[in-house]
């Protein structure tokens, strides 16, 4: 009987961690039901890129406020939750504060008060986020495509993260009044808690036997909040928090904006003007013919895997929308809404795979179903979306790839863009005039 909560205990990790393994399995097969693409290069340069803005925070700090408010609940959470080592020590084999043995005295009381300090400083990061959330009314944050799940979302996730604060602090003061009373030998240094709740709990003079419950109550608590936060990161936009790390090593390092030549149309071009090629001539015996690949993307399949890897890193923050032209001047289009709905159409693949084994036709595409023409056309391809994200991800590159299936696929480019085409064509310029002309303003 003595066992059982460490049996107990061990089946919560077991099946935490093993939930949490298939929720990461299903998003990368996802993301493997977009096209290859070749990131490999320029690995320094990716892992600096990685270490300076997903582990760094460098791009955060653009806006100072949010920035050193973000430094504070990322840096200590995460450091925090390395406290879940000796909590999984202790709950397996019975141990209490299984880390002062291995720190000693000195170094533990260093690092107990370290976490309290990093504890409170998340709350207070949490605490000014929820009000500038849902009360100081920052546009970004408040516009109409985040009412609904995407509100609420971001208000769960800060609520969780309070409560575990809460439970770290309200296991850490019970623990050191039981010190204080000799029934725990003593271990660790709690500045927040000897100042906040200990004096709390000392006002009602509770039995010691009731401290041993709170203590344990909120051990408990802490530890499948953990968990039941770590299995709900599926289901929210802060996958960010792992996904962030591969989507900064596997950002676009060329300049924003370069449009990606087709290895298709190029060689079609390069034979066009080989004075020496023969259009005409058959394949080389032997040779496989290709079957021609689509042009641009119509649906996730369509789009690369870093791509869909974007989809799912997006934090929807609203700092790409916020200084979209097309968006600031009253266009349908949304950088943030692109990636949004390219995550929410990769779910719905997702859920047919899991519902029929493979993914069967379910007469729905990216384009039209989620994003509309109007979104699409609406994009001046400035870059300061992909300028201003705090994570490199790259909206306008699904936008490139959804035009080029508009354009390429379906003839379908608005007149405006049809007109310059022919331009270009008959006479190597946008604008329609005669070739003999193009020279006349150099004579103005």
């Amino acid at each position: 009987m003595q066992y059982l909560d460490n049996i107990f205990f061990l089946i919560l990790l077991i099946a935490g961690f093993g939930l949490f393994g298939k929720s990461l399995f299903k998003i990368y097969r996802n993301i493997r039901l977009g096209r290859e693409i070749n990131r490999s290069d320029r690995k320094p340069e990716r892992w600096e890129t990685m270490a300076r803005v997903a582990m760094g925070q460098s791009r955060m700090v653009k806006r100072p406020v949010a920035g050193i408010l973000h430094l504070f609940v990322y840096v200590g959470f995460v450091i925090i939750n390395i406290e879940l080592i000796e909590i999984i020590v202790d709950g397996i084999f019975g141990t209490h504060r299984f880390l002062a043995t291995i720190f000693g005295h000195t170094f533990y009381n260093i690092f107990t008060a370290t976490l309290e300090v990093l504890a409170i400083l998340v709350i207070i990061g949490v605490v000014l986020f929820f009000i500038r959330r849902n009360f100081y009314g920052v546009k970004r944050l408040t516009m109409k495509e985040l009412f609904g799940w995407p509100k609420n979302d971001a208000n769960w996730i800060l609520i969780i993260e309070f409560a575990l604060m809460v439970f770290f602090f309200t296991m850490n003061s019970s623990d050191f009044i039981l010190q204080q009373r000799g029934v725990l030998a003593e271990h660790g240094s709690f500045p927040i808690s000897e100042v906040t709740l200990v004096p709390f709990l000392n006002i009602f003079s509770f039995d010691t036997g009731f401290l041993v419950f709170v203590e344990r109550a909120a051990w408990w608590l802490h530890f499948v909040g953990i968990l039941f936060f770590m299995n709900y990161l599926y289901y929210s936009k802060h996958l960010h928090i792992i996904l962030a790390f591969p989507s900064t090593w596997y950002a676009n390092l060329d300049l924003y904006g370069k449009f990606n030549n087709l290895d298709s149309v190029t060689a079609e071009i390069k034979l066009m003007m080989d004075p020496n090629a023969d259009p005409y001539a058959a394949p080389a015996e032997g040779a496989v013919a290709e079957a021609p690949s689509k042009f641009g993307a119509e649906d996730v399949f369509d789009l690369n895997q870093v791509q869909l890897l974007n989809a799912y890193s997006c934090t929807e923050c609203g700092r790409c929308t916020s200084v979209c032209p097309a968006n600031i001047t009253g266009k349908k289009l949304s950088p943030r809404l692109i990636l949004m709905k390219t995550r929410d159409r990769l779910e719905e693949v997702g859920r047919n795979i899991d519902k029929n084994g493979k993914f069967e036709d379910d007469g729905k595409k990216l384009l039209n179903d989620y994003i509309t023409k109007e979104e699409l056309w609406a994009c001046t391809t400035c870059n300061a979306c992909t300028e201003a994200c705090p994570v490199l991800l790259d909206p306008l590159s699904i936008i490139f790839e959804m035009r080029r299936f508009l354009v390429m696929e379906q003839s379908a480019a608005p007149q405006e863009l049809n007109l310059m085409m022919t331009n270009v064509e008959n006479n190597a310029a946008p604008w329609q005039y005669n070739q003999a002309d193009r020279l006349n303003w150099a004579k103005d």
